[in-house]
């Protein structure tokens, strides 16, 4: 198997572990939500009942063919990095849970519920299944030690985020679905209730588990499990603080002076609920990706190394020539490969082989980070500048993608034309540059996309939705990449930064959601006119502070 493929179907595994994580959130948590907080034949309409059930079983569906996928893909990833057969690995760990997961989730998905869609009870043992099946290829079950007191843990932590994130779907579709004031003030009531309950549950399984897979304050920041916790648990805050918010529009729900406002704010604050919500089940596929931090008692990045990286010094905005920068390795195989000479190979699974990582590459990197920080923290500024009504020019903020656009045409791939040595037509022999110049027309498009909608020369408000939704997704596709499993510093201080840039890119598309979708009436919708620009300021920061290594490695090479 080749070093790409071999990359991407690691990654490929990544996401179908999200991909499991977050159905079996959406089927548990929607059988969780009826036989408890809807139990009552008083709750319980077929207009909400049918769409709900609907959810339940396309969820477990989807549990059933990701625990699949899941299965297969281990198994070719398995074979083709060791001497074992497929006959080999069928007795395996990850294979008898998927087996066992798969059985559960189709047994969801064929549950004959009956014309009033009435979930029973015994749903909770396939139910039960799936969870098992989460559980057998969690780290917990891969524990010596406590391995019991683990895996039971590990499993009230997936039960409490499937009542609490799951359920919050559930009660979307009743809020869209019920006009009765008695139904909704009675159903949501009772699950804030719940999810007080899963919140609480939430917090001490994680932080139980945090404590024996993290291990010390050092692999917190250290390692690249710790960051990810870290981030989960920042995470975890923003959705307190919708739950919190939610918490008094219950309250409200049951006003009719206030009725309306607090139902349709309630809605969009389970929206968002629901989309950090997955997030954090994301981050939690790319925690199953890498060894716990206690594991990893050596070569943790410390404090003094991330305050080096990351102290606050001037961009870099002089450039080696394009000829100083090394070849990919890449490029260097296929340079071989057309000369007929060998290249060293890797001893690692997936790898491409010994790269190189020159100051002059540094240099290079570091450039395109400044400079493409100095663009996004301009459109930051303007997008800031728009939301008041003294500076209505600013609302030209999106065409400063063109400069991002052209920067990117020109520097991506220094290999390659217009700048490198391969010609046009050459240039698009490699996958990746091809992937690179499709993202600058798509950056274009995307300009003149968002201007025409924030000038009102578009008035679809699907259309509006657009940015805050690719910004969100930006920040899920960069915690969700592949980590280095030797939890090499280098790496590690590079994640650092996509992590924070990630949190920014997350929080701001869901603050520029709830602003366009909040009811005008609601008083929080103003101030998070604020909080999104405030945000890409951030990460323009963050860009413009990105290095890769001190400043006396890089400074020789540019006199």
């Amino acid at each position: 198997m080749s070093a790409g493929l071999f990359r991407e179907l690691a990654f490929f595994s990544v996401l179908l572990r999200a991909a499991i994580l977050c159905c079996q959130t959406v089927a548990l948590g929607g059988i969780i939500f009826i036989l408890i907080v809807a139990h009552s034949p008083q709750f319980q309409r077929e207009a909400w009942l049918r769409p709900s059930w609907r959810v339940i079983r396309w969820g477990a569906l989807g549990f059933a063919v990701s625990e699949c996928l899941f299965v297969i893909i281990n198994i070719l990833v398995l074979t083709s990095s060791t001497d074992l057969s497929v006959r080999d690995t069928l007795g395996s760990n990850f294979v008898i849970a998927g087996v066992l997961g798969s059985a559960g989730g189709l047994a969801i998905f064929f549950w004959p519920v009956g014309v009033q869609r009435r979930v029973s009870f015994f749903t909770l043992i396939p139910g039960a299944a799936m969870i098992a099946a989460a559980v057998m290829t969690s780290h917990a079950a891969s524990r010596i030690e406590n391995r019991f007191v683990l895996v039971s843990i590990t499993a009230v932590h997936y039960l409490a985020t499937a009542a609490w994130i799951g359920g919050v779907i559930i009660l979307l579709l009743v809020m869209k679905n019920v006009d009765d004031l008695e139904i909704l003030a009675g159903v949501s009531g009772r699950f804030s209730r719940l999810a007080q309950a899963s919140v609480s549950a939430l917090l001490l399984a994680g932080i139980t588990l945090s404590l024996w897979f993290v291990g010390s304050w050092s692999a917190l920041y250290g390692t690249s499990y710790g960051v990810m916790v870290m981030t989960k648990a920042i995470f975890l805050g923003c959705l307190v603080l919708l739950g919190a918010a939610n918490y008094f529009l219950v309250r409200a729900i049951g006003k009719r002076s206030s009725y309306e406002v607090a139902k349709i704010s309630l809605i969009r604050f389970a929206e968002v609920e629901i989309g950090i919500g997955l997030t954090v089940i994301l981050t939690a596929a790319s925690l199953s990706s890498q060894p716990p931090g206690v594991d990893l008692p050596r070569d943790r990045v410390t404090l003094p190394e991330i305050a080096a990286r990351y102290f606050p010094r001037m961009p870099q905005f002089t450039s080696p020539p394009v000829n100083a920068v090394a070849k990919s390795s890449k490029e260097d195989r296929r340079r071989a490969r057309a000369a007929g000479r060998k290249v060293a190979s890797s001893f690692v699974p997936g790898d491409e082989g010994f790269g190189t990582d020159t100051p002059e590459d540094m240099a290079w990197s570091e450039y395109n980070h400044a400079w493409a920080g100095v663009v996004v923290f301009v459109m930051g500024i303007l997008a800031l500048l728009s939301r008041s009504r003294y500076f209505a020019w600013a609302k030209i903020w999106p065409l400063v993608f063109f400069g991002l656009a052209a920067f990117l045409f020109l520097r991506s791939d220094p290999e390659n034309w217009p700048i490198g040595p391969n010609g046009f037509w050459e240039s698009f022999g490699s996958a990746d540059v091809l992937q690179h110049r499709l993202a600058v027309v798509l950056i274009v498009v995307f300009a003149i996309f968002q201007w025409r909608v924030e000038t009102n020369r578009v008035h679809s408000h699907a259309a509006a939705l657009v940015f805050p939704v690719v910004a969100a997704l930006g920040g899920v596709v960069l915690l969700t990449h592949t980590h280095g499993l030797s939890n090499v510093k280098s790496q590690l201080l590079v994640e650092l930064s996509h992590t924070a840039l990630a949190i920014f890119a997350v929080i701001a598309g869901w603050s520029r959601w709830l602003e366009l979708r909040l009811p005008s009436e609601n008083p929080t919708r103003r101030y998070l006119a604020w909080v999104w620009p405030v945000c890409f300021i951030l990460i323009g920061v963050i860009l413009m502070d990105y290095h890769e290594s001190s400043v006396n490695a890089i400074n020789p090479i540019l006199r």
